[in-house]
């Protein structure tokens, strides 16, 4: 058994060119692409998982409970406070549309 052991260690580091301190370029090569071939990997699938995840969470949310009308009350509330205007009536539309820095922002007016 230690025969066999030895002859493979020293088929080993003979194949491997022990008699010079830097290794093969090609070997290397292979390395730095095997491993950046790994981190990209490694990054679409955090990516991946991360996108599940966030769809899982947002789905037991908005899923959890559908009779539960709160959100309602506190946009009521909001709107009913001085100083809040609904975004929806139309003076507040017209005033938008009207608007010259909206506009340029857009890119519809010059």
């Amino acid at each position: 058994m230690f025969k066999k052991l030895a002859k493979q260690l020293r088929s080993d580091n003979i194949s491997e060119n022990t008699c010079f301190p830097m290794g093969s370029p090609v070997r290397s090569l292979k390395e730095e692409t095997k491993n950046s071939f790994l981190k990209s990997l490694s990054r679409h699938a955090l990516n991946l998982y991360e996108r599940k995840t966030d769809i899982n969470n947002f789905t037991r949310l908005a899923l959890s409970d559908p009779e539960n009308t709160s959100h309602n009350d506190i946009v009521d509330q909001l709107f009913g406070k001085e100083g809040y205007k609904d975004p929806f009536e139309d003076d507040a539309l017209f005033s938008l549309s009207e608007n010259e820095k909206f506009l340029k922002d857009l890119g519809l007016k010059d």
